[in-house]
């Protein structure tokens, strides 16, 4: 006799518990979670800088920037004055729950209102994983296509917001943004979608406005 162990299910159940234990620890602290996805390329780091830019006056902010190796986007996001680390994952493409404790442990959570973890660049695995966050955002731009969501489902039913980049550019690309947002909420139809620029700030505001609402609904 032997017993067969679905271990892929094992480690999202376990996983999934060590999320919400996370959940509760951020919750006892007044930390907000925040997990950035999206694929290489799309514009995370430049979101999280305009995003730092216009609202570092009104909550304290601390940054996880987690790449496979390089602390290049940590190097940049220092320049904006907030608290930074790199967390290098030895070469998975994502966090999960336990390895986002350990960043935020290594970051400080004292005198802390909002964490940010800057996800490992790609469409599929962040998405598995939760990582004891309170709010998923995913960041989709116009070169990368309007299909997305149809292509990679799960990423876009995980996330709470989607921010739709670069739309400076989209007289060049074949990119039908109402269509996009159809795809975005045949996935997810409470996914809250804002247009963005984060080169040139278009949208940055209406996007930040919400996110100060969530964190203060949150804390409250």
């Amino acid at each position: 006799m032997y017993q067969v162990i679905v271990v892929k299910q094992s480690i999202f159940e376990d996983n999934n518990k060590d999320a919400d234990l996370l959940r509760k620890e951020c919750k006892e602290k007044g930390v907000f979670l925040l997990n950035i996805m999206s694929s290489p390329g799309s514009g995370k780091t430049t979101t999280l800088s305009r995003t730092i830019e216009t609202i570092k006056d009104e909550v304290n902010i601390g940054v996880m920037e987690a790449d496979i190796d390089s602390d290049v986007d940590a190097h940049t996001i220092s320049q904006y004055g907030v608290r930074t680390i790199q967390l290098h994952t030895g070469g998975m493409c994502h966090l999960d729950a336990d390895m986002t404790r350990q960043g935020l442990h290594e970051l400080g959570m004292e005198n802390l209102d909002l964490a940010v973890l800057e996800n490992v660049g790609n469409l599929v695995c962040p998405a598995e994983f939760d990582t004891g966050s309170s709010l998923n955002i995913a960041i989709l731009s116009v070169p990368e296509g309007d299909d997305k969501p149809l292509k990679y489902p799960l990423m876009f039913e995980v996330c709470d917001v989607v921010l739709i980049n670069k739309v400076d550019v989209l007289p060049y690309f074949d990119f039908d943004i109402e269509k996009c947002k159809e795809n975005i909420h045949y996935r997810n139809k409470n996914a809250k979608v804002f247009e963005i620029c984060a080169k040139s700030g278009e949208g940055i505001k209406s996007w930040c406005d919400y996110l100060l609402t969530r964190i203060r609904e949150w804390k409250e």
